[in-house]
């Protein structure tokens, strides 16, 4: 039985749990498909196109980055609750083949559309000519009502920026980050930028197309925050603003925008389905999972989503995307692969990532609430269970830790913190992390069948340690 003091520092961490907490798949970065050292990660070619006026077909649209076609760093989103058993990635070529996809579906479409007005108009007008009415193009008839989805997209997109994260070895991938400051920061997951953390190489482009160099500030592995600066920030940089999370309800209007497999600057919408879900999930480049008390929404995410803002219906960010909930089979788009969306899509609450930001950018770690004892964290057995034995032969409550102060002792089952019901130790963790050191929670109880109540005030730890 593994066990951890509030992070699972030097063991191995266990399947997490599947319902709840929820077992996810982090779809931050698109991963790429597994290179050797030596080797550039694959990028897709051009489609060949004939120069001149004439030339068909037109090339790409300059929305997409030539990046577009892979990323990610481990094994997808942030890696999936099931990391322990990937699945072989997509050919980053299979990307190339979407974008064509879209180009023949819209093609197909316009000659189908084409078949069938000029079959309407010649059951209705013998004559070879032919009348068309256009749409009225004046700037007032173009001009988006304020507060519905495109002009919050539209205000929002320019402070979006897909972000390429690639390693020393090459490997890398593509993610979602958005302006958190003029001073150039820009926040997004950790799983998106762990793998240029140490030596690697960063760039943020933002939805003009203009691309800056980047550089780590800050990561928390455990909340699965970073921060990352642009080296030579522009002048008219708009940072995209703050909500609070606290006051989101379910059923609330939520749009979410990111590069989900590469297509920078996509906009989908859905409402808050649920709060308070447990989420842990894995950047999958080591043994360390990150848990949150998370935001659901059925707002379509995707691998390369994560690190984007999960926005509210005023245009203010309420979330961070992070993890999804993949299909069983895992088959992912094409059939094999990374995962889509079916509908479940995970948030860090953003009053929590703006908190971790804060301390990124002043100290450069993050601080962590505990309470100073290591728990199960095996699935669902009715509540979180203080171990008989902690990290490495430690002792399980840490002695005039919090818990220790408060009479907690090996084998209690903490079935409540506050008034949220607590199944698991890992459902424990992601809510004592909502908290910040020196807060007073209570804990609820049981020793010997009897249920007992207890306040704790929690202890912090500093950094991944």
């Amino acid at each position: 039985m593994s066990t951890e003091n509030e992070g699972n520092e030097g063991n191995e961490v266990p399947p997490a749990p599947s319902a709840p907490p929820v077992p996810v798949e982090s779809p931050a970065a698109s991963a790429e498909p597994a290179t050797h050292a030596s080797a550039a990660p694959p990028h897709a070619s051009a489609p060949p196109h004939a120069s001149g006026a004439g030339a068909w077909p037109p090339p790409p649209p300059p929305a997409v980055p030539s990046y577009a076609q892979g990323g990610g760093s481990g094994s997808g989103w942030g890696a999936s609750y099931a990391a322990q058993h990937p699945e072989d990635p997509k050919p980053a070529g299979r990307r190339g083949g979407l974008i064509a996809a879209v180009l023949v579906a819209a093609l197909v479409a316009g000659g189908v559309g084409g078949g069938i007005g000029f079959w309407a108009a010649d059951r209705n007008d013998n004559s070879t000519g032919s009348t068309t009415v256009s749409a009225s193009d004046t700037p007032a008839d173009l001009k988006r009502d304020p507060g519905t989805v495109a002009d919050i997209a539209g205000k929002a997109l320019p402070s979006v920026v897909t972000i390429e994260a690639q390693g020393g070895n090459g490997e890398g991938g593509t993610g979602t980050g958005f302006v958190y400051d003029k001073q150039g920061h820009i926040l997004t997951n950790n799983h998106v930028v762990a793998s240029a953390a140490d030596g690697g190489k960063l760039a943020a482009t933002f939805s003009d197309g203009k691309k800056y160099d980047a550089e780590v500030v800050g990561r928390a592995e455990g909340y699965d925050v970073a921060v990352i600066k642009l080296k030579q920030r522009p002048e008219n940089l708009k940072p995209l603003p703050i909500g609070n999370s606290d006051k989101v309800a379910v059923g609330d209007s939520t749009i979410a925008i990111g590069a989900p497999f590469g297509l920078s600057n996509t906009v989908t919408t859905g409402i808050v389905s649920a709060k308070d879900r447990p989420v842990t999930s894995s950047d999958g480049a080591s043994s360390k999972s990150s848990y949150m008390s998370a935001l659901q929404t059925d707002a379509s995410i995707n691998p390369g989503n994560s690190g984007g803002p999960l926005l509210d219906a005023g245009g203010a960010v309420i979330g961070i995307n992070s993890a999804i909930k993949p299909a069983e089979t895992g088959g992912g788009l094409g059939g094999s692969g990374q995962s889509g969306s079916i509908g479940l899509g995970f948030a860090i609450p953003v009053n929590q990532a703006n908190n971790v930001a804060q301390q990124l950018i002043k100290n450069g770690q993050a601080v962590y609430p505990v309470i100073g004892a290591s728990v199960s964290l095996e699935e669902s057995t009715g509540g979180a269970t203080i171990s008989q034995e902690g990290a490495s032969g430690s002792q399980a409550v840490t002695p005039n830790g919090p818990a220790d102060k408060a009479g907690l002792k090996p084998g209690d089952v903490i079935t409540k913190l506050d008034d949220t019901v607590i199944d698991s130790g890992p459902t424990l963790i992601g809510q004592i992390w909502t908290h910040k050191p020196g807060d007073t929670v209570e804990i609820t109880y049981k020793r010997d069948g009897k249920e007992h109540k207890v306040d704790v005030v929690l202890g912090q730890r500093k950094g991944e340690s």
